[in-house]
């Protein structure tokens, strides 16, 4: 029976990148990633492909912050095979008062001094571009003068009266990020063991079922890096984790009719709405109980994004409202109606996308992958309840951008080194007083 130091269970973009922290930072190289499937090719390969360091919590920030800064060593060592850009995050609102987006904002960046600049005219503002990360602001800007706001993001709806400007942020060939690590992994000796995981015995024996039959792998540690299958990798192991798997839905099309500028960053509608059906649609969507919700308001967060490069023609646009846990081996609960749902609700914020509506071009991508999340939507990372088993999931909608730092925590608690300050509440352990006072915050996974 072959033997591994660590094997870990899921090779999605969090379960490279545990692989990889493993060998580069701490010599671990006999690794096994165990996956029935391709690599990358489940929650992964619906990736959104964007990252930002913008998060209520200052814990959260600093978690994102340390993820883009390896995220960007992996770009400039591979000879830009991330094909990082940053555009930055265009947080939109139609609301004057902005005192509650300001103290969110002062509280994630507490740790950066002089991170937050209003901008109440031009002055030293630097207009949105998808411009390579090495050349791009940091901080944030926040516009509140709406001759500035016209100017700078001329697709947005007149009525907007404040933009937030993330400048750490921007897109990521998430299948570039994991290969690339992928490939360091094998470097170092590290193997990729096809099958899926049918039962863990004590002492780490794993049971694969595998194409041409059984096979067994004994691990020293293991780790449990399976994306929406955590739960089921946790029960082997004879515990039970606080997650759920939500499916989140986008849609991806070529704008033929140019309603997205090329240069136009990651762009959210903060402002929640009631979408604008006709009455003879309102009605037939309201006697559905399945569509009944889409008539009335919604909550603020769906986004658009031009897509590829700046020369291209695609935008992504998706829209998180689902909260419906649904269970990850059952049929994908592809919505229908979504398609004509996110154009309506995204127009908002883009008027020319309302030209779409009914009128989708050839070739959309309508496609989806779920949300493996905690109640409080913070990940899970560190050791279980098991002495020499960790985890390193429950990254919900953010697990591209932030695998890298995820796999920098899970490598050091393996090797007993010290984590990063601001891990220390990412493990099981965290306190129901801190998970209700990150709930009141609302962190988003957009």
């Amino acid at each position: 029976m072959e033997r591994v130091e660590v094997a870990v269970i899921g090779a999605g973009s969090v379960g490279i990148a545990v692989a990889h922290a493993l060998a580069r930072d701490h010599g671990i190289t006999r690794v096994a990633l165990v996956d029935g499937r391709d690599p990358m090719s489940l929650t992964s390969a619906q990736s959104g492909e964007n990252y930002r360091n913008w998060w209520p919590h200052p814990a959260m920030t600093a978690f994102t912050d340390h993820s883009i800064s390896l995220m960007e060593a992996l770009d400039r060592d591979s000879g830009g095979r991330l094909h990082m850009t940053r555009g930055g995050y265009a947080l939109a609102t139609r609301k004057a008062d902005l005192d509650g987006l300001m103290a969110e904002l002062q509280r994630g960046y507490l740790d950066t001094p002089g991170a937050i600049r209003v901008q109440e005219s031009a002055g030293s503002y630097a207009p949105p571009q998808r411009t390579p990360w090495e050349a791009a602001p940091a901080g944030v800007d926040v516009l509140v003068d709406r001759d500035l706001i016209r100017t700078s993001f001329p697709a947005f709806t007149p009525d907007i009266a404040a933009v937030i400007h993330i400048r750490r942020a921007g897109s990521i060939d998430a299948q570039q990020m994991g290969s690339v690590m992928l490939e360091r992994v094998r470097e170092a000796g590290g193997e990729l063991v096809r099958g899926e995981v049918k039962s863990i015995a004590p002492g780490f024996t794993l049971e694969i079922a595998a194409r041409h039959g059984t096979r067994k792998l004994q691990a020293d540690r293991v780790v449990n890096a399976a994306g929406p299958f955590v739960r089921e990798i946790a029960a082997m192991l004879g515990e039970e984790l606080p997650v759920k798997c939500v499916y989140q839905q986008k849609l991806a099309f070529p704008d033929v009719l140019g309603a997205v500028p090329r240069g136009q960053p990651f762009s959210i509608d903060l402002d929640g709405q009631s979408l604008a059906w006709s009455d003879e649609d309102r009605a037939l969507l309201a006697e559905d109980p399945a569509t009944r919700h889409l008539t009335a308001p919604m909550k603020g967060g769906i986004h658009c994004r031009p897509d590829g490069p700046v020369s291209g023609t695609w935008i992504k646009l998706g829209w998180a409202y689902n909260e419906r846990a649904a269970d990850p081996r059952g049929e994908e609960p592809v919505d229908p109606q979504f398609p004509d749902t996110v154009v309506r609700g995204a127009s908002r914020l883009n008027p020319k996308l309302a030209d779409y509506i009914g009128r989708l071009p050839r070739g959309v991508r309508h496609y989806g992958g779920y949300y493996t999340m905690t109640e409080e939507n913070w990940p899970l990372i560190g050791a279980m309840k098991t002495p020499g088993a960790f985890i390193a999931g429950a990254l919900s909608g953010y697990g591209s951008m932030a695998a890298c730092a995820t796999g920098a925590i899970c490598a050091a608690a393996i090797a007993g080194k010290p984590v990063p300050d601001y891990a220390r509440d990412f493990g099981l352990g965290r306190s129901a007083e801190l998970i209700r006072e990150i709930s009141a915050l609302g962190q988003g996974a957009l």
